[in-house]
């Protein structure tokens, strides 16, 4: 036990200086979203928030972790399914990630990185044929792989360019091109 003890405070004494310069940050984000399901797919707007930290790794890398919740206006709605007048509507909702940013320093205001991580989305199925409707929703677990470039205006304020592919169960998919403005802590 006293091995154990006196190895998770050398851990610590190690990451101090580390989480001392580590870098808090939230943001709002927007820009395309894409969903394949089933062989179809759509395009819409998404936008969200994240939040993350990052933290030094020697002089030029970094690594951080970071939360994001997004949404999005991407709906696939068909007419005249099974009667006429019906609707049938396939429409995205939330989005839950949790990723793990690796990058580094071009410069002292620009970071180019890759991430990876877990990421959580809502589909939800409406019909309605004009006398009854009903409505179905659904979670999907999924990974996300993505890239991005940050670059600081000034000392707290930073633009985003950051590529984005999850891949959810089901056979659903979705890539993003999203733009970020944010503030650093």
């Amino acid at each position: 036990m006293k091995k154990i003890t006196f190895a998770a405070l050398i851990a610590g004494a190690a990451l101090l200086p580390a989480a001392a310069n580590a870098q808090a940050y939230v943001q709002v984000q927007t820009g395309l979203d894409s969903v394949s399901a089933a062989g179809e797919s759509d395009e819409g707007i998404a936008y969200g928030v994240a939040a993350g930290y990052d933290f030094p790794i020697g002089e030029k890398m970094f690594i951080g972790i970071e939360g994001s919740v997004d949404d999005s206006s991407t709906k696939e709605c068909e007419r005249d399914l099974l009667v006429i007048g019906d609707k049938a509507c396939l429409k995205t909702g939330r989005d839950l990630a949790a990723v793990v940013r690796l990058g580094t320093n071009l410069s002292e205001s620009s970071q180019l990185y890759v991430l990876g991580g877990y990421t959580n989305a809502r589909i939800r199925f409406t019909y309605d044929d004009g006398v009854t409707s009903s409505s179905v929703g659904e979670n999907g677990d999924g990974f996300r792989l993505g890239a991005g470039f940050k670059h600081n205006f000034g000392q707290n304020f930073f633009g985003k360019l950051e590529y984005r592919y999850s891949n959810y169960e089901g056979d659903v998919s979705r890539h993003n091109g999203l733009v970020a403005v944010g503030v650093n802590f």
